[in-house]
């Protein structure tokens, strides 16, 4: 039974097997006609829209070629008008061209024409020329035969009266402008520094670059010198003054150009001949203590200055090298009082003529305040003091009255006019200042050397201290109308090489002597 079972189980797997064979077989074939149909329907469709491609290809070739064709007409018939244009302007250039050469040929006709012209009275006005100056020829013998001067003598005598009218009337004209400006000049400003001079009281001051300290007895000299120098040697390298130790009894001199040094060296030795211990830590003590008080001194003098001209609103620094000016000194004079004075002279002169007088005075304070420098640095003093004029805000007015106050440049203010006047006031004012002897003699052998350097001047004299120059002229050589030309000539020419205070009168003499004898 069981192989029965088995064997209708394996039929039956077979039949199964065979049926799916069977099937797959009959599907295969269904699959493959319906692939078969579907490829030629895409054939088909494939041939028909490679036949509507070739259609509109050679639709759209057609078209192009028409299109092209078109294009090039249009362009061939837009280059004919092109060409056709440019022939009728080259036609109307070649009209125009013809046109100018005809009218140059008429021009270098005409042109010829007018150069013939011209030759031909040219050739005339040589005639002419020649005739004028043969007859000029004849002439000039005429006029030396009747005169008696050859043409070069002639020109030579006319020169000499025209040369000599010229002399005349410069001369005239000179005198007449120094007349017309001293009338109108010399009453008004007599009377303005006449009232300046007058209201302003000052004392003549005369420093030297050297100062004396007294000493109680010759034996504090050698304590100052020290063991083998040692303490002047500490004394002149801190304080940069030299000391001088001769055989002046009780006393030592200090000597420096810069007079604040000199100022501190002088009070630290009194310091320390009082004290009496002189050794050189000592006097590093003495010399700082001095130092201290000089400042504060110097600080004092600046500000009791500016009190003293009524100026305010200067600034701290300038009070400090206004206060600097007291130990300085020019010619002998003490510039802080010379700054004072011309202060006082501008404000009066500004109130007299109704000018700025708060500007005046402040300008006139301030005129000398390089002086405060120029031991320590290089330049001018009108240099260093516009420089810090303006360094420390003083107002373009001062700082050009400053700038202009010796006439380095013109004054272009009332204000820069006045400290002019009152600086050549306070200067030259008797006894204002000094200069050493042998500097005097040379000024006074420069003024005369330079009075005789003209021609015609005979001898000269500088007189009244040298502020005058009398000159004795030869009387066949200068003219009366010569003399005021020379005058100012030699007044220039001392202005350019001499410095010299105030200012110096040039005084001319003429005169004619006849000697005859009683036999």
């Amino acid at each position: 039974m069981k192989i029965g079972l088995t064997l209708a189980i394996v039929l039956i797997a077979a039949a199964a097997v065979v049926f799916c064979i069977l099937g797959f077989v009959v599907g295969y074939n269904r699959r493959k006609k319906v692939a078969e149909k579907a490829l030629g329907d895409a054939t088909e469709e494939a041939k028909r829209i490679v036949s509507n491609a070739l259609s509109t290809a050679e639709t759209k070739k057609r078209e192009a070629i028409l299109e092209a064709k078109d294009e090039i007409h249009r362009e061939r018939t837009e280059y004919e008008k092109e060409i056709k244009e440019r022939r009728n302007e080259v036609q109307r250039q070649e009209r125009r061209l013809n046109q100018k050469e005809e009218t140059l040929d008429k021009r270098m006709e005409s042109l010829e024409k007018k150069e013939d012209n011209l030759a031909r009275k040219t050739k005339e006005a040589e005639d002419r020329l020649q005739e004028v100056e043969a007859l000029k020829k004849s002439q000039f013998d005429m006029l030396e035969k009747i005169s008696g001067y050859t043409k070069e003598q002639a020109k030579e005598f006319l020169l000499k009266n025209l040369e000599g009218e010229l002399d005349h009337e410069k001369a005239l004209k000179i005198l007449e402008a120094q007349q017309r400006t001293r009338e109108e000049a010399d009453n008004i400003a007599r009377e303005i520094i006449s009232t300046a001079i007058q209201r302003c009281a000052a004392e003549n001051v005369a420093e030297a670059t050297v100062s004396v300290v007294d000493l109680p007895n010759d034996e504090m000299k050698g304590r100052i010198i020290g063991r083998e120098g040692r303490n002047i040697r500490t004394l002149e390298s801190i304080t940069g003054v030299d000391l001088i130790i001769d055989d002046t009894p009780e006393a030592i001199t200090v000597s420096s150009f810069d007079p604040v040094r000199r100022e501190v060296a002088r009070l630290t030795l009194e310091k320390l001949i009082t004290d009496g211990r002189i050794h050189p830590s000592r006097i590093e003590e003495m010399f700082e203590k001095a130092k201290k008080e000089v400042d504060i001194s110097i600080k004092q003098a600046g500000e009791r200055a500016v009190i003293e001209a009524g100026v305010n609103g200067i600034n701290g620094e300038l009070v400090k090298l206004l206060g600097r000016l007291k130990y300085r000194t020019s010619y002998g004079q003490n510039v802080l009082n010379h700054s004072l004075e011309v202060s006082y002279l501008a404000g009066l002169m500004a109130a007299e003529l109704g000018a700025d007088v708060k500007a005046a005075k402040r300008a006139g304070l301030l005129h000398d305040i390089g002086k405060a420098l120029d031991h320590e640095m290089e330049g001018t003093h009108i240099a260093l003091g516009v420089e810090y004029a303006r360094k420390y805000k003083e107002k373009e007015e001062i700082v050009h009255a400053i700038e202009a106050h010796h006439g380095d440049v013109d004054a272009k203010t009332v204000v820069a006019v006045l400290v002019q006047a009152a600086d050549a006031i306070s200067a030259a004012r008797p006894g204002a200042r000094r200069e050493n002897l042998q500097n005097y003699i040379k000024r006074l052998e420069q003024l005369e050397e330079i009075s005789t350097s003209f021609n015609g001047v005979e001898r000269s004299f500088a007189i009244q201290a040298g502020r005058e120059v009398r000159i004795i002229v030869k009387p066949d050589v200068i003219s009366d109308d010569k003399m005021a030309i020379l005058a100012r000539d030699i007044a220039k020419k001392i202005e350019e090489e001499l410095d010299y205070p105030g200012q110096i009168k040039v005084h001319i003499i003429r005169e004619n002597r006849v000697f005859d004898y009683a036999k």
